[in-house]
């Protein structure tokens, strides 16, 4: 007769294969990721994206294996960085005390660094220099990011002050969105997105239905991102998670949709779209604490969030080509202050008093300020040494052919190159003065 199994083994396989299945469906966020900014870019620049979102992948991944997981999860005395554990050698992280086997651990922990990395390319999408942005990809992984996720997934200093954040809207979403921020903002708008006078000028991107798409998948991902979190198929939390973090991407598609039909006088599919991100993004930090009633709340608000941080960049005169920062940062710290409200336990809003809310706020703006800091000063460096953004003609004529000497569309260019022959085409693409609106993508 076969050797019977304990009751602890099979809780290990379980929570290994469910962990596994988990991050690949992170990892099929990637492809969400380069649809929905191929899709809310123009078609000169789309081969330029989706390389940009397997290569950041292929860079965060030996990065954050050599340095980053052991920055985040190795063991350390002040609650600042890991200190044990390079190169992922699994005798420097026994203090974890996992329920499952390190490496599953570490492919989850891996596709999360990834996903943080390719939430910048969106926001400095059309303009940025291909070899720059992978060396910020690499610091991203190997530093920024794995900084932020020890203080407060590696037993860090705002653990220990009580900040919690499930499955990383301030960790992994926020710290993208604050360093998109400093990149955008040391890059400039790209030619043409700002008249002269001021005036924003809309850029449309040449696909909604890959940006669509794109929103589906990330969607789907989600549920791996969210519930995976919980590390164990033995959880019984899991059931509320998936049904928390469904409702709050609805609630986010939902009132994005409303505000802006309310205020334009018809359905904006954009709005749509860039609201689901951020009903997402919002209850991605509670999702396992809150009721099905709050989640519809936190993502409602995300999806609105969405929507006053996109006016708010058009106001300042900041690019982002998709939309990520209002999605993954005003969402992201939405969704990171809501868990201090709706919290079943320990919530303002539920009799657990301010104590959660106050280690929120520290949390957000102290992750906010590491983030910006430590990319405006990669940025800046990059900036001086190989440079950041492409030459003007090169952006007029698009990465594609710039950046790879290739093009996405090659039927398109031709087809064009025979028109031009007849009628000579505008050097740059007609585009008309737009209210600052819900458009993007959220990367």
């Amino acid at each position: 007769m076969p050797e019977a199994v304990s009751a602890d083994a099979v809780a290990v396989a379980l929570n290994t294969a469910w962990t596994l299945l988990a991050a690949f469906l992170v990892f099929f966020m990637q492809a969400g990721f380069a649809l929905v900014e191929a899709g809310f870019t123009r078609a000169k620049n789309a081969a330029n994206i989706v390389l940009k979102n397997l290569m950041d992948f292929a860079v965060a991944s030996p990065a954050f294996w050599t340095v980053g997981f052991a920055l985040m999860f190795g063991a350390d005395t002040a609650g600042l960085i890991g200190t044990t554990g390079w190169f992922s050698q699994e005798a420097g992280f026994g203090h974890l005390d996992l329920s499952l086997p390190f490496l599953a651990f570490l492919m989850f922990q891996t596709v999360f660094a990834g996903t943080s990395a390719t939430i910048v390319s969106g926001a400095m999408a059309e303009r940025t220099k291909f070899a720059s942005y992978l060396v910020f990809s690499a610091v991203m992984s190997m530093l920024i990011y794995p900084v932020v996720g020890h203080w407060i997934w590696g037993g860090g200093w705002l653990a220990q002050l009580g900040m919690l954040d499930f499955a990383g809207s301030t960790v992994v979403h926020s710290v993208g969105a604050w360093a998109a921020l400093a990149g955008v903002i040391l890059l400039g708008p790209r030619l043409g997105r700002f008249g002269p006078d001021g005036r924003p000028h809309k850029i449309r991107g040449h696909s909604v239905t890959l940006a669509a798409l794109g929103v589906f998948i990330l969607w789907f991902g989600w549920f791996g991102f969210n519930p995976g979190s919980t590390l164990a198929a033995t959880d019984a939390n899991i059931a509320r998670i998936a049904v928390t973090t469904n409702l709050g991407a609805a609630a986010g598609a939902l009132a994005a949709l409303l505000a802006a039909w309310l205020k334009q006088g018809k359905p904006d599919v954009e709005a749509a779209l860039n609201g689901c991100l951020g009903g997402l993004v919002a209850i991605t930090a509670g999702t396992a604490w809150v009721s099905p009633a709050s989640s519809i709340v936190i993502g409602g608000v995300g999806g609105l969030a969405v929507l006053a941080g996109t006016a708010l960049l058009e106001r300042w005169h900041v690019d982002d080509a998709v939309g990520a920062i209002p999605v993954h940062g005003a969402a992201g710290v939405w969704g990171t202050l809501a868990v201090g409200l709706f919290h079943e336990e320990q919530g303002l809003l539920f009799g657990g008093g301010s104590q959660l809310l106050v280690a929120q706020f520290i949390g957000v703006v102290a992750v906010a300020v590491w983030t910006f800091a430590a990319s405006y000063v990669t940025f800046a460096l990059i900036k001086a040494t190989i440079g950041l953004r492409v030459t003007p003609q090169e952006e007029e004529h698009g990465l594609d052919l710039g950046e790879h000497d290739t093009v996405a569309y090659p039927e398109f260019v031709a087809t064009a190159a025979t028109a031009q022959e007849v009628a000579p085409l505008p050097s740059t693409p007609v585009m008309a003065p737009a209210p600052a609106s819900a458009r993007g993508g959220g990367d």
